[in-house]
């Protein structure tokens, strides 16, 4: 008897793996959408799932943004239910805030499947994100000037979230919908002339570098661009990690405290860091720290750039009697007796 198809028996290895380490009767929710990649997941993972000791269940979240969208999610939820998946629930969100189309749909999407996955105790929940999603999450990065933690793209496994197909490309799983006989959905926005748009009215950043930016590289670099995008992600991601554990240890030793411990010295908020032992620590681990260290006294990640780091490096190695600086989320800065120290303004602390 013939084995299943390659495309089929690849996604099914790489579920296999992605599930390796869950202890027996845990449930485990596949993020569907209906599309090839999402579907594709969710076959491999109701084949897979009881073989494994657990149980699979799977998450359809309706965006509500176009007609017809909840005749899309029900056929989703149908089509997982048939594959054997249980439960299976559909969620409507309403999709708004700061960032532009394409970030609150994903923000609300995010919330509903981590309020599902609380509400049933998963213990994981699939993203049906591959090779060329990942290689499109590298450009994007790219592009706005990211460092190396951005640009190591998506994580194969990131607390609840789990992406097991980061390895197949898009291709393949289509591939695996043809051969189960799974037909999918195509969603409107992903295309160039899909019903989103810029302020400029051009196509969505991500649906640029799908239909433009990737065809314009594999023409003028030739064929395996995606793949060697992934695999620089996944270096990236090896040498971040390697350097996010050396920069712990490091401010460890430089007096911040752990996020488990209490805030600072000084009570709630305040930071303060010892600035020989940062002087003699490589830019690269002295950069993090101090990151870290304006979080942890109150900075948003968000809002706190190079520029500020860079003005926090010179308090450490270029200090020439300057006052402290003015950051991100009321936060102050200043170096006083062999410290830098991070407060809330208006509050005893930084720079006094």
């Amino acid at each position: 008897m013939a084995g299943p198809a390659p495309a089929v028996a690849a996604a099914r290895t790489a579920v296999r793996a992605a599930l390796a380490d869950l202890p027996a009767g845990s449930l485990v929710l596949v993020a569907c959408s209906g599309g090839a990649d999402s579907l594709a997941l969710a076959a491999a993972t109701a084949f897979v799932a009881p073989r494994a000791g657990l149980l699979g269940g799977a998450v359809v979240v309706d965006h509500r943004l176009r007609a017809g969208s909840d005749d899309v999610a029900r056929e989703a939820a149908a089509a997982c239910r048939a594959l054997g998946l249980d439960p299976v629930q559909v969620r409507g969100v309403d999709v708004g805030g700061p960032g532009g189309p394409e970030a609150a749909a994903r923000t609300a999407r995010y919330a509903a499947l981590e309020e599902a996955a609380t509400e049933t105790g998963a213990a994981a929940v699939l993203l049906g994100h591959t090779l060329d999603d990942q290689a499109e999450t590298v450009l994007l990065r790219l592009g706005r000037g990211s460092g190396g933690r951005s640009l190591a793209g998506m994580a194969p496994a990131a607390g609840l979230w789990r992406r097991p197909l980061l390895g197949l490309r898009r291709r393949d799983t289509e591939a695996v919908c043809t051969a189960l006989g799974l037909p999918w959905a195509e969603d409107p926005t992903n295309a160039p002339d899909g019903p989103w748009r810029r302020a400029d009215g051009g196509p969505l950043r991500r649906s640029a570098v799908r239909h433009q930016v990737l065809p314009a590289l594999t023409e003028a670099l030739g064929p395996g661009v995606p793949e060697a995008l992934a695999r620089t992600a996944r270096r990236l991601r090896e040498d971040e990690d390697y350097l996010a554990a050396a920069a712990a240890e490091l401010a460890a030793r430089a007096g911040l405290p752990t996020p488990e411990g209490d805030a600072a010295e000084g009570g709630p908020g305040e930071v303060g860091l010892d600035v020989v032992v940062l002087a003699r620590a490589h830019p690269a681990l002295r950069g993090r720290v101090l990151h870290r260290a304006a979080t942890a006294a109150g900075c948003p990640p968000g809002a706190l750039t190079a520029t500020h780091v860079a003005a926090l490096e010179a308090l450490v190695t270029d200090y020439r009697g300057q006052g402290p600086l003015s950051l991100p989320g009321a936060v102050t800065a200043g170096r006083r007796c062999g410290r830098l120290t991070f407060g809330r303004r208006g509050e005893r602390g930084a720079g006094e």
